[in-house]
């Protein structure tokens, strides 16, 4: 070095003289902004670029996939559910009576009390558990399905469906069941997290045989068990799957190419599907006595 010429400094201290520099782009650099790479040693601002110039992974619905994919939606929800049947077996002082306690006659899903007003048990209702074999299916079938959903959807939009499904199948029990008809459970959201798998398998086109046959097999047991809610079934089926064919669907349709215009695209199809089930519920729930 020629002594008459002084030593560099780094690009982002300019008080600090150092002898060093990036080996990507040639800038000096002091030993606290070099981070050794594979080749030599990069500064600060080249491994922010790099980290830009990455494309972020998407989920099927087009949205930036998590890093760490645990399915918190599904536990949270399966979390509220156990949480809500442990309450109503306090109240009623027993396990397998629990449909006893005073917060299962308050939330479970009856026409004429929706009719009456009681909106609230159109969600309620899909909380709310009538012993723990029928708890256990039912949060068995959501630990099955709803990671995989999630995954997929991303945790806001599969959220959604699942709240959709559950208006969709609360709907169909209140305009089309006996307006004295009790239902409870969360078989109507989970039946539309089988429709939203289903969607999600065929869009990405992945062998649909054994999500169809666990739906047939389901199926067949809701039409063939005594006491079953067979509305809340379909209802929660069809809202599901409409729900999630708008979501990965609906965009490709209608030609969509920015990522903001198939995303808004998605939310739309779901709040349409949620319109829908309450116009449903409030047009054709039986009028108070």
């Amino acid at each position: 070095m020629n002594p008459q010429q002084p030593a560099p400094t780094c690009h982002r201290h300019p008080d600090r003289a150092t002898g060093l520099a990036c080996t990507r782009c040639g800038r000096p650099s002091c030993p606290e902004c070099l981070t050794p790479a594979a080749v030599g040693q990069h500064c600060v601002d080249c491994i922010q670029q790099g980290r830009d110039d990455v494309r972020p992974v998407r989920n099927a619905a087009g949205a930036t996939a998590t890093k760490v994919p645990v399915p918190y939606v599904t536990y949270s929800l399966i979390a509220v559910n156990v949480a809500v049947f442990l309450a109503t077996a306090l109240q009623a002082h027993s396990v397998m009576d629990n449909q006893r306690s005073r917060l299962f006659y308050d939330w479970v899903l009856m026409p004429a009390a929706v009719g009456d007003g009681q909106w609230f048990r159109i969600i309620g209702s899909g909380f709310l558990h009538i012993g723990p074999i029928h708890l256990l299916a039912n949060m068995f079938a959501l630990y099955v399905l709803g990671p995989y959903c999630e995954l997929a959807l991303g945790r806001a939009r599969y959220l959604a469906v699942y709240a959709a499904a559950l208006l969709g199948g609360s709907a169909a029990v209140t305009v089309l069941s006996d307006p004295l008809t009790a239902s409870a459970g969360a078989s109507g959201a989970i039946f539309g997290i089988f429709g939203a798998v289903a969607v999600i398998m065929l869009r990405t086109r992945q062998n649909l045989t054994q999500i169809l046959v666990l739906l047939v097999i389901n199926l067949i047991i809701t039409f063939s068990v005594p006491g079953i809610s067979i509305w809340a079934h379909l209802g929660g089926l069809l809202a599901g799957t409409l729900a999630t064919t708008g979501i990965l669907y609906l965009p490709r349709w209608l030609g969509l190419r920015t990522q903001r215009a198939i995303l808004n695209t998605g939310w739309f199809s779901i709040a349409a599907i949620v319109i829908v089930a309450l116009l449903v519920t409030a047009l054709g729930a039986p009028s108070p006595v």
